[in-house]
């Protein structure tokens, strides 16, 4: 059975608990200022970071193996409130997806950006789906839409969806999923969203993450207020790659002192970002070296699969992370989660 509820219960029950459970900086469309900047750093390079040790905060009254889904009224201001979710196979798609241009959510201020942005057209906003549709199948719903950069819903996002989206058609069991909208002041665009996950059957053994992603956009300067947006002209497009090798380079140096024992390395190649191009893809000339691996990590979501997987084809390849004559428990080790997909 399908239950989804549109309340503004929602807006004060789980704002309260996302706010105030997690210590968490921001307000959800409800007005009001910052309280705790510091909790969350301004972004440097990576599209979302970890809250809370990770832990997401669903309270026990909250956790359910019922499916349903609640997305929370918009405020007076027309932004969107918190949406929270049991989500298992019946709530899941079963038909295409429809259209949703007709909706435009607050802050949305359209722009394109030829080779900035990886889309035909390069447009800098889509209409994200708080609650992602692969999840829940909804289409127009204006309470689970937000304006967002390609490069959080890409990025950010849609990584952490794909994670729980596989977890569920492999097991058919639940996963409690929040995303809430974090904005400051009155303005219109959010700064990021906060996206909690917990496998419900399990405890949290399959599924378990708290993060925030960041509602940017590399070469971009956006005005939060009301959405506009102007290009960066001091910007080189390799800056952002520069700072997400920046931050994973404790990672690999870890990876190098373990490969002197033969057991674990990290293809460098991996690490070595694309040039700027000119048409916003991939540099094609950085791709994998014709080797074999033992898994294949996401830089992003810290997920890794067999080298085969479906997801792997999915990913970018400036987001993979090469594993060579690697065990599962190293990679673990290195800070990655098995996929949920091939379960290596």
């Amino acid at each position: 059975m399908r239950n989804i509820f549109f309340s503004k219960t929602i807006c004060s029950v789980t704002l309260v608990t996302a706010l105030l459970g997690a210590n968490f900086l921001g307000t959800c469309a409800a007005g009001g200022d910052k309280s705790a900047e510091a909790e969350i750093p301004a972004y440097s390079g990576s599209p979302s970071i970890e809250l809370n040790d990770n832990k997401p905060e669903f309270s026990k009254s909250e956790i359910t193996k019922v499916s349903f889904e609640s997305y929370g009224e918009l405020d007076d201001l027309g932004r969107c409130t918190p949406a929270i979710a049991s989500i298992s196979t019946d709530l899941m798609p079963t038909k295409d997806r429809e259209s949703i241009s007709m909706v435009k959510p607050s802050g949305w201020n359209q722009e394109k950006y030829p080779g900035l942005i990886d889309s035909d057209p390069p447009f800098l906003y889509n209409r994200c789906h708080m609650i992602g549709f692969q999840l829940t199948g909804e289409n127009a719903n204006e309470q689970n839409l937000i304006t967002g950069t390609r490069y959080m819903n890409v990025e950010g996002m849609l990584p952490y969806e794909n994670e729980v989206a596989d977890y569920i058609r492999n097991t058919g069991n639940h996963v409690m999923y929040r995303v809430t909208p974090v904005f400051e002041g009155k303005n219109l665009l959010c700064d990021g969203v906060q996206i909690e996950a917990l496998s419900v059957e399990d405890n949290g053994k399959g599924v378990s993450f708290n993060v925030f992603c960041y509602n940017v956009q590399p070469g971009i300067i956006i005005d939060y207020s009301d959405g506009a947006n102007k290009l960066d002209k001091n910007y080189k497009a390799d800056q952002s790659e520069k700072a997400d090798e920046k931050a994973e380079s404790d990672k690999a140096d870890a990876a190098k002192n373990k490969s002197q024992n033969g057991k674990m390395s990290f293809s460098m190649d991996e690490f070595a970002k694309g040039s700027d191009s000119q048409d916003g893809s991939d540099d094609v000339t950085r791709s994998a070296p014709e080797q074999t691996y033992s898994y294949i990590g996401n830089r992003n979501s810290h997920v890794f699969h067999y080298p085969d997987c479906d997801s792997v084809n999915d990913m970018k390849e400036k987001n993979k992370v090469y594993f060579e004559d690697a065990t599962r428990d190293e990679v673990m080790e290195q800070g990655f989660r098995p996929c949920q997909r091939c379960k290596p």
